[in-house]
């Protein structure tokens, strides 16, 4: 394949792919992301071709491993195509029958078609399926269906389509215009809009501008932007290209996290094979237009997502965040106009160009356009990847897509936005999801993070458990949120071991409003919210914490205590088996007990015991 030297080179090429492709041909989508490669995907591939070698299938059949299909709750999973037949939790051993049945012969699986939970009749297509039939995927769609290590797969779908409507049918201004039209919102967190960040860096005095995809996810549970750069990488890119060429930039960084290898590995690639077809380089498509990228990877610093603290760290320098006097924009990387966006912001901009602004923000809500790729986990029955419209409740989220809360529990929490994110109650279930509406309860979109969280869950334990993740992730430039957090959390640590005194919620609240408004970035900035949204809606556990002493999801150890129910105690002896400090005694069919001086609360003996007569007090 010789380089795309113009417009008409692109579109011919375009048709060639397409022409070449059997329509007939099945297609067997494996998901092949980190997920479902801790799974055991590789050795699902591998089995598949053995199968398909040896039953002489390789015309009839293709094997195309791709990104993260979304449902990761089910991995590993696969989609045959064209009749869309999907299959959950496929293993090895279910690779042949697969080939045979679904494939030669023109039967369905049933044990591996996903279980309606309500109808309990079992759904064939991927499409029917209550996780998928209630999102709206036109971002993270194309993961399930192109090979992100194949360019040409892209290019078929309409790739680099938006890139070529830039270059030869619109100019830097009416691109910026159209981004601004769209109200493309930044999806890293701060929300800020992208086409006023683009005119800003296009305005900024300087010859040299440079243009960054933040790809440093560090919120824990999330993996959006990892998702995205893994599954469909050259979307990203052509995002950066045409943002390139509205601000007048000739050079591009990826940052992205050490701690993601296969989206670093895939990203390569794709700007590996992006140059190889003149797409990226001198002159692109045979126009004046030159622009290229290079990936640096993190240290694993979180404090490294704040943009300063990026740049510093692209740099070669320590990951500090700088104050914003003079913004990126004027003054960003190398001290240049800087303009960075993160993985799916970039990702939405092929959209805008090609389908239009007017297109785009028919979705959503008035001020947050588009739709949002979240991170669903925690206590929910379908844990994954949701791509859903701005204005979607979180009680459509939760319990339509995600399927409610496991094991008949009750609901009693979300966390939004990660580690800084807040922690939203029940009675705002209704809430649609937005920028402004998540800031008014106290919590923020952040980057798409979202913890669900049950009765069994303690609130002061949340909260602590956060800051203590935040305390070792702050860089300690600023004093209020090295001392603060650390404080803070001190505070937090007396409070669940039983030493919480009178005072210390307002302390708490008082330190929570210091950190926020003294810090210099967004790590400080927000830190406060999981201490300062479950004080606004659980301040009842934390006095009942300090009170009474008492945990009311009883998980705090130093306020909780085992007992054995006597009466429900058969003497099986199982708990006083498993017991690793040899705190239970008591004869064979005889009710047991626990000496609480040696019982270290571990909770073993609940776990096991078949009777339920183990009683957390």
């Amino acid at each position: 394949m010789s380089k795309f030297l113009s417009k008409q080179d692109l579109e011919e090429y375009r048709k060639k792919i397409i022409n070449s492709r059997d329509p007939n041909k099945i297609i067997i989508a494996l998901c092949g992301d980190t997920g479902c490669q801790a799974y055991g995907a590789n050795k699902i591939a591998d089995a598949f071709r053995k199968e398909i070698k040896a039953k002489n299938l390789q015309d009839r059949v293709e094997l195309k491993i791709t990104g993260c299909h979304g449902f990761c709750e089910r991995g590993p999973l696969i989609v045959i195509y064209p009749k869309k037949i999907f299959y959950q939790k496929v293993s090895e051993k279910d690779v042949s029958e697969i080939i045979s049945e679904s494939v030669v012969n023109d039967n369905v699986i049933e044990r591996l078609l996903y279980v309606h939970p309500e109808t309990k009749e079992p759904i064939v297509k991927e499409d029917e399926v209550p996780f998928y039939n209630r999102q709206q995927k036109i971002i993270s769609g194309m993961n399930s269906v192109i090979d992100p290590t194949n360019i040409d797969d892209y290019i078929a779908i309409g790739g680099y389509s938006a890139l070529e409507k830039a270059l030869f049918d619109m100019d830097p201004d009416s691109i910026i215009e159209e981004v601004k039209k769209a109200n493309l919102r930044g999806r890293g967190g701060g929300g800020f809009p992208t086409g006023v960040k683009w005119e800003s860096c296009k305005n900024a005095p300087g010859d040299i501008h440079y243009v960054i995809c933040n790809a440093d996810e560090g919120d824990p549970g999330a993996y959006m932007d990892r998702s995205l750069l893994e599954g469909n990488p050259h979307s990203v890119l052509e995002g950066m290209m045409i943002g390139a060429y509205a601000i007048g930039s000739s050079e591009g960084y990826v940052y992205v996290r050490n701690e993601y290898p296969l989206a670093v590995e895939n990203v390569n690639i794709a700007i590996k094979q992006a140059r190889e077809y003149g797409l990226l380089g001198e002159n692109i498509l045979g126009t004046d237009f030159s622009f290229d990228i290079k990936v640096t990877r993190g240290g694993g610093a979180f404090v490294c997502g704040e943009s300063t603290a990026l740049m510093a760290s692209i740099e070669g320098l320590w990951g500090e965040p700088r104050a914003k006097h003079i913004h990126t924009v004027v003054s960003g990387l190398y001290n240049k106009p800087t303009n960075l966006n993160n993985v799916e912001t970039w990702a939405n901009v092929p959209l805008i160009i090609n389908k239009g602004a007017d297109w785009y923000s028919k979705i959503g809500t008035e001020n947050s356009k588009g739709t949002k790729i979240f991170s669903l986990v925690g206590k929910v029955n379908n844990t994954g990847l949701v791509e859903v419209p701005m204005g979607i409740t979180l009680r459509e989220i939760i319990f339509d897509i995600g399927g409610g809360v496991p094991n008949g529990k009750k609901f009693k929490a979300v966390q939004t936005g990660g580690p800084s994110g807040g922690c939203i109650p029940e009675e705002y279930l209704d809430t649609p999801v937005d920028f402004d509406r998540l800031t008014e309860l106290g919590s923020m979109m952040g980057s798409g993070g979202m913890i669900v969280m049950d009765e069994s869950t303690c609130m002061v334990d949340v909260a602590r458990y956060f800051l203590n993740f935040l305390k070792d992730e702050s860089c300690g430039k600023c004093t209020t949120c090295r001392e603060g957090i650390k404080r803070m959390y001190e505070i937090l640590t007396d409070i669940t071991e039983g030493r919480g005194k009178e005072g210390d919620i307002e302390l708490l609240e008082e330190l929570g409003w210091v950190v926020a408004n003294a810090s210099l970035c967004g790590l400080g900035q927000t830190a406060p919210n999981p201490v300062l949204s479950t004080i606004r809606y659980f301040r009842d556990e934390y006095e009942a914490h300090i009170k009474e002493k008492r945990c009311p999801a009883k998980v705090c150890k130093a306020l909780i205590r085992y007992e054995i129910d006597q009466e429900k105690c058969t003497g099986c002896g199982r708990c006083r088996i498993n017991c690793p400090v040899e705190a239970i005694s008591g004869e064979k069919k005889k009710p047991h007990i626990i000496d609480q001086e040696k019982c270290i609360k571990c909770g073993i003996c609940h776990e096991v015991c078949k009777f339920d007569a183990v009683n957390i007090i």
